[in-house]
């Protein structure tokens, strides 16, 4: 696993360490035909939990980012599940692509085409988490529904800092 920053209390299991009850909003499957489909749907699902303005905005697009990564590298397929805890929203995406332990979130150079899609989930969330599994990679993104919180952000200079971070 490789956290950028941790995106839930979830322990080791997946289980909450600190007893939220946890609503599934959202479980889907999903291919490259209804990746379209899915960001209509988890746009209404978010803003149902009462997410809305940018941060739903940003979600919506980070998750997008997720969902388009999983069809081009991780076998065409992946599958999707938005769970609402009492305090955020939790997306996870997963795919059945070969992962492998480089995985980074750089940014490429500017005349390099694609390669943002990891970098830019972290970026409009402020945290993403890459779970190597046995037959795949599950990339969660975080979203608080506190009113007037933010995110976590890398800090400027830190040793994963948006020079270092995961890039697929």
């Amino acid at each position: 696993m490789s956290n950028l920053d941790r995106p839930d209390a979830s322990g080791p299991d997946g289980a909450s360490s600190d007893g939220d009850e946890v609503d599934s909003l959202l479980s889907l499957s999903f291919t490259g035909q209804t990746v379209t489909a899915l960001r209509h749907l988890l746009a209404a699902r978010i803003a149902a939990a009462g997410l809305r303005g940018d941060a739903a905005e940003d979600l919506v697009l980070a998750v997008h980012e997720l969902v388009t990564n999983a069809v081009l590298h991780g076998g065409g397929r992946g599958r999707l599940e938005l769970l609402r805890y009492p305090d955020r929203l939790v997306c996870e995406v997963s795919d059945h692509g070969p992962g492998g332990v480089d995985l980074t979130v750089q940014r490429p150079a500017t005349d390099t085409p694609g390669g943002r899609g990891l970098w830019l989930a972290h970026q409009l969330t402020g945290a993403l988490t890459l779970t190597h599994r046995p037959d795949g990679v599950t990339a969660t993104v975080t979203a608080s529904l506190i009113m007037g919180s933010t995110n976590p952000t890398l800090a400027e200079g830190s040793a994963t800092g948006d020079g270092g971070l995961p890039n697929r």
